[in-house]
């Protein structure tokens, strides 16, 4: 069956075969055009054109050069992110479809390769300046309507045969299938009760205002842009009131900074991405804004593993309050309670009777979830928010996020569009206002610095430990290297051996066709093209995901070993990692040394993974728990103990922090350390000090810091680009 843009001989239809007609994109000088038939003049003589301006990667070539020289001008426009997300795209499909045509030679499938990496070194190049891009170079996730049209248009110039899917683009996204939807026993006899809703007048609709200096200006860039460059030096953080109590509903105190922020509920404030360093309690902090706010019934939106502890703090800090949880189609729920907490699971089937429950308030847990905006939880928590907004104009919403930023700046977009600061296009009113207040415009001294300002003000609260709860120890890591000795030592360490001859003998071959290119940009485009080709390898063959994954089972029984002697010695271990096999590995270590042990896992019901932690905290038999990074990396208290072994790096440094802070939180009285085994002389050291090196971005955009991020992109990419130079590096020194 024909593939799209494909004939039923795996070609690309246009005339000629594909190892002729798509040649390397150096090649296309100044618009050489492959369009055929119709966009030939008629009276334009004849020409037979040359085998390296036709096809489809003449076309990628044009259209990446037009966005490198975009960004030499400044940032890169919405219209133009996506068009580079469609040339990595189809650079990406060309590639698997040139490695798959048994119809060509060698030499023609090598010289095809290599026009592609000519595209993949322009696109590097043009990250490099700004780096926002480098994310959409390996997004897998489906392409938006506007992207789809964008990809046709290119396909078509390419004279390529379209499938039939291809002619008809969907630029809406289809609505929830009626039958998805459930409507709970209790929401009918809820609906029934209540047949009408109160209106809301506590805060009419502001009126439309008239056009402003910054109408016609593009804002939403400049406003993530101020993240990055308008810090300078403060924290991202509201001015908050000073506390009036530090007394709470259910008898427990607040301390000072949470105090602080309820009070500025009290005051009337209404949106907050409060994104307190994880441990500092922020899910009291939201539970107490939506009780002097008289926020109820309240929604609130969290991870599977930590919704029942949810209805748990629930009654802990608002005791007067009921709380109802959701499970699968919610048939065993209470319509008629204040707080209604759903997991993003199942959210889809619930949107419908959610939007309309009347709700004054939501709170949205673990907020960096919903940062993908093609993601249906995140189209799902966006449609009752707005759902919320028209019914309650003055009703409260909260994302709660210890680690709002992963990747990029852009992480904010989802998040600020579901508080109502922005929409896909503009700043809303309030935000609007408070930059026009300014007096300044993207183009003014001074408007990065004021507009961050303006940002904050509309509800960002970040505090620190080290800030505001000096009566929590501090926390240190420490690294544990570890020997892999015997077979399974040396295979790895053959393994990291053929990976960087295979980096090294791609940068030689991309390095001869392109002498005068930028040796910087080669390294970054061989990384970024070996971790693509590891994404799509399914399994096969050594990569950088495998080799991670084999280290992780090599460590498996040193980390448990020294595990064991920890606990002998300083009482109750968190043991955290990330697979399946290196899990129960180490549970078979400690049972075997007569530990007592227990295990929070992705595949648990609540009830189970509660009873896991309440068994660690409360039994003196039970010494370690070992758990899942993904699993309890949030949401889950351990402060039992103050020792946490890493047993596998995570890919990302916010991961790490959020497993360390559920040890390291309010109510912890002993230093906490956590011991990272590394295996030494390994990729394993590499990534730690990448991981390290990560932890820059959250300290330039909200902490005020001068954090260095040395390798834009995922830790990935830049383990790939480090183990590439040090290899050139030695081989220039011997």
């Amino acid at each position: 069956m024909a593939t799209s843009g494909q004939n039923p001989s795996g070609q690309r239809s246009g005339g000629q075969k594909a190892s002729s007609s798509q040649k390397a994109s150096s090649g296309t000088k100044n618009g050489a055009s492959s369009r055929r038939g119709a966009g030939t003049r008629a009276s334009a003589p004849k020409r037979r054109q040359h085998q390296d301006e036709t096809g489809i990667i003449p076309i990628l070539a044009r259209t990446v050069r037009t966005i490198e020289n975009a960004a030499e001008r400044g940032r890169v426009n919405p219209s133009n992110r996506v068009r580079f997300r469609v040339v990595a795209v189809l650079v990406r499909e060309e590639r698997a479809r040139i490695k798959a045509d048994t119809s060509i030679t060698d030499a023609e499938r090598t010289k095809e390769l290599t026009r592609l990496d000519g595209i993949a070194t322009i696109m590097a190049k043009t990250a490099s300046r700004d780096t926002s891009l480098i994310s959409l170079v390996t997004d897998t996730a489906p392409l938006t309507g506007e992207a789809l049209e964008v990809r046709r248009a290119m396909l078509m110039e390419a004279g390529a045969e379209l499938a039939p899917e291809d002619l008809v683009i969907v630029t809406e996204a289809p609505k929830p299938e009626v039958e998805k939807q459930v409507v709970p026993q209790s929401v009918r006899q809820f609906q029934m009760a209540n047949p009408f809703l109160a209106p809301d007048f506590s805060a009419a609709q502001a009126k439309p205002q008239t056009a402003g200096r910054l109408a016609n200006w593009e804002l939403i860039e400049p406003l993530f842009r101020s993240f990055e460059v308008g810090a300078g030096g403060g924290a991202a953080t509201m001015n908050l009131p000073a506390p009036r109590t530090l007394v709470t509903p259910g008898g427990t105190d607040l301390m000072i900074h949470q105090s602080r922020f309820v009070e500025s509920a009290r005051e009337g404030h209404r949106t907050y991405l409060l994104a307190d360093e994880p441990g500092l309690g922020k899910t009291a902090q939201a539970l107490l804004a939506a009780d002097v706010a008289d926020a109820y019934p309240l929604l609130v939106v969290v991870p599977n593993v930590v919704k029942v502890n949810w209805a748990r703090e629930v009654q802990k800090w608002t005791p007067r309050r009921a709380a109802t949880v959701v499970h699968g189609d919610g048939d065993d729920i209470d319509a008629f309670a204040d707080v209604v907490i759903v997991n993003y699971e199942v959210l889809d089937r619930h949107v419908a009777w959610l939007s309309r429950r009347g709700f004054r308030g939501m709170v949205v847990d673990e907020a960096h979830f919903i940062k993908n905006r093609e993601s249906q939880r995140s189209k799902n928590v966006l449609a009752i928010s707005r759902s919320i907004r028209a019914q309650r104009p003055n009703a409260l919403f909260v994302a709660l996020t210890g680690t709002p930023l992963i990747n990029q700046i852009e992480d904010f977009r989802m998040i600020w569009t579901y508080l109502g600061w922005i929409d896909e296009k503009k700043p809303m009113p309030e935000l609007m206002k408070r930059l026009e207040d300014t007096g300044l415009t993207p183009g003014d001294p001074g408007f990065f610095a004021a507009a961050r300002s303006a940002v904050i003000d509309m509800g960002i609260v970040r505090r620190k430990k080290s800030d505001v709860a000096a009566d929590i120890p501090a926390r240190r890591i420490a690294d544990i290297p570890v020997e892999l000795d015997g077979e399974e030592g040396r295979s790895i360490r053959a393994a990291e051996e053929a990976l960087v001859a295979r980096l090294v003998e791609r940068f030689r071959r991309i390095a001869a066709q392109r002498p005068d290119a930028d040796r910087d940009d080669l390294i970054t485009m061989v990384a970024h093209a070996e971790l693509e080709e590891s994404r799509q390898a399914d399994g096969g063959g050594e990569n950088v995901f495998t080799m991670v994954r084999r280290i992780g089972t090599a460590k498996a029984v040193p980390a448990a070993d020294y595990t064991v002697n920890l606990a002998r010695n300083v009482g109750k271990v968190v043991f955290f990692a990330k697979h399946i096999d290196v899990m129960d590995a180490a549970e078979a270590h400690f049972r075997k040394a007569g530990l007592g042990v227990v295990s929070i896992r992705g595949d648990q019901t609540s009830a189970v993974r509660q009873k896991a932690i309440d068994a660690f905290t409360n039994d003196p038999e039970v010494q370690v728990v070992v758990a899942s990074l993904t699993a309890a990396g949030v949401g889950v208290n351990l402060q039992v103990a103050s020792n946490v072994v890493l047993a596998e790096l995570s890919w990302t440094n916010a991961e790490q922090t959020q497993a360390i802070d559920r040890v390291h939180r309010i109510g912890q009285d002993m230093p906490v350390t956590a011991w990272r085994i590394i295996a030494a002389g390994t990729l394993d050291g590499r990534i730690s000090e990448l991981i390290d090196a990560k932890a820059g971005l959250a300290a330039r955009a909200l902490d005020g810091g001068a954090g260095d991020d040395p390798e834009a992109g995922s830790v990935q990419a830049a383990a790939l680009v480090a183990l590439l130079r040090d290899a050139l590096r030695a081989e220039a020194v011997a």
